[in-house]
């Protein structure tokens, strides 16, 4: 009996040590601040804007041609937050002009405790504050 008793804490302990398998909110602030930076670049290189819009359940980019917005692809394909991360309930668009300009905008993730918020300022420029 106290064998199998000193099995349960060694166990309980193991588990308890394990870390989270999901990623850390601060990575998933990181690659959505990546991604910013990048389409801020696009707008820049590609002379067209492009918008980001994110949230609940993931982000996606898109350019402006001269008489619709398109979706872009390649690094710009659409993305779902990772499992158990909680974003805006309602959509935040940002738009990049084609100087990298946009009007400032912020964007909160959250998952437990953990709390990163993504502010992009007038200039364009991108950061992680939390």
């Amino acid at each position: 009996m106290v064998t199998i008793a000193v099995i349960g804490l060694a166990a309980g302990a193991v588990v308890l040590s394990m870390p989270d398998p999901r990623p850390a909110v601060g990575v998933e602030a990181e690659q959505f601040a990546a991604r910013l930076a990048r389409a801020r670049e696009e707008a820049i290189m590609t002379n067209r804007p492009v918008a980001v819009e994110a949230d609940a359940s993931g982000y996606r980019f898109a350019q402006f041609d001269g008489t619709a917005w398109t979706p872009l692809n390649g690094v710009f394909t659409p993305r779902t937050w990772a499992e158990g991360v909680a974003a805006p309930a309602g959509p935040v668009r940002i738009v990049f002009d084609p100087t990298g300009i946009a009007d400032p905008a912020q964007v909160r993730l959250s998952r437990d405790e953990q709390v990163r918020t993504i502010s992009i300022d007038g200039a364009g420029e991108v950061s992680i504050n939390g």
